[in-house]
């Protein structure tokens, strides 16, 4: 009974390791993501608006995007191109009456790079982006009169340039790309082939590597344009990314203290038992030596014993501390994270902890005399 209770206890202790890392890890794993979508492996490339004054083109070379996408770290990348045109709901309004809205010519994949998503119809594809079709943002919805597309009705339509329109789908709002809600997104061949678009963006949305974020962004002026690096501006990381990686420094460092403290408390029940073990089997002791048992094989016994207790111990915790993080984490609707290292670390503590606990009751017990031994009550 006290070697399954001193097992039980082990592994309590390998069980709680197991939780106490894999519960934060699977937190930092839905906190990730959340910081994510806010951007934090994402870069934004403008041309400079004074540029036009000092001679320079406002826009960039028609294969600054495929430039951008040769850099090692980069991701995913797309063009927009904002292409000075009006858009109007109807014709019979004014040449001052526009709807203030930009018309944007953009590629079809522009909504996985700036995590947008589709609220009613649907977005641009390879095929559709060559006929006059667009696609509105939230709050050009708005201004427009569709706040949805409507399955089964005849698509709506909008003056552009002279050019009407049919408008496929209607954007959720897009909280990376503010401009994007105030647009109207027309493809970029159709902007070509209808509204005289040149084909030079003027805007890039670049998703790179969080870990190298920040050498992306000291390469791509001299990516996006050779010629006039200095028009480029790209904007700093986000501040979140800051906070994120302040988040998983805390978490390691949380991870360490408590696996270490559920380490030790599982080592002080395993020696505490062991040594009681060895106050209580004198007479055991006494008589396996009187019978020709020498010291190394008393040794060798209390050893065993502890290194079994603690591995079956570990054993059983590691499984009970992977259960009880996954079923916490599907309770939360986290991703459940087991943390590789907790799993062979617990297991691997335990028999470290199993033979470090029982060199010393180990020890005590061989050293004791047949004499004396037998001769306890």
């Amino acid at each position: 009974m006290r070697a399954v209770l001193s097992a039980i206890g082990i592994s309590i202790g390998i069980a709680t390791m197991i939780v106490v890392t894999g519960i934060p890890a699977s937190s930092q794993k839905a906190l990730d993501a959340e910081l994510t979508a806010l951007g934090t492996d994402r870069l934004q490339v403008v041309a400079d608006a004074d540029a036009a004054e000092r001679g320079t083109p406002a826009s960039f070379p028609e294969s600054s995007a495929a430039m951008v996408e040769r850099i090692g770290a980069v991701k995913a990348v797309t063009a927009v191109a904002n292409t000075h045109t009006l858009v109007k709901r109807s014709d019979r309004l004014g040449p001052l009456d526009d709807s203030g809205l930009t018309v944007l010519a953009v590629r079809p994949n522009l909504l996985d790079v700036v995590n947008a998503t589709v609220g009613s119809g649907h977005y641009l594809t390879k095929g559709t982006q060559r006929f006059p079709t667009v696609v509105l943002g939230s709050e050009s919805a708005a201004r427009l009169g569709f706040p949805e597309i409507r399955t089964g009705e005849p698509p709506p339509l909008v003056l552009i340039a002279d050019q009407w329109f049919s408008v496929t789908g209607v954007l959720h709002s897009v909280p990376l790309a503010p401009d994007v809600d105030r647009a109207v997104l027309v493809g970029w061949d159709a902007a070509r082939r209808h509204l005289g678009f040149d084909g030079r963006p003027t805007q890039l949305f670049v998703q790179a590597d969080e870990v190298h974020i920040a050498d992306v962004r000291a390469v791509l002026p001299a990516t996006v344009n050779p010629a006039a690096p200095s028009v480029v501006l790209v904007s700093r990381p986000s501040d979140v990314l800051a906070a994120k990686r302040s988040a998983e420094a805390t978490f390691s460092g949380l991870f360490v203290g408590l696996a270490g403290l559920a380490l030790l408390v599982g080592g002080i029940g395993v020696a505490n038992t062991m040594v009681i073990s060895v106050l209580e089997r004198r007479r055991e002791i006494g008589l396996r030596r009187a019978l020709g048992a020498n010291r190394g094989q008393i040794r060798g016994q209390f050893l065993t014993e502890s290194v079994v207790l603690s591995g079956l111990g570990g054993l059983t915790g590691v499984a009970v501390g992977i259960l009880a993080t996954i079923g916490y984490a599907a309770v939360k609707d986290w991703p459940a994270v087991i943390p590789l290292e907790a799993v062979t670390g617990g297991f691997a503590g335990a028999a470290l902890i199993g033979v470090v606990a029982g060199v010393y009751p180990a020890v005590r017990a061989s050293r004791l005399s047949p004499t004396v031994a037998l001769a306890t009550t």
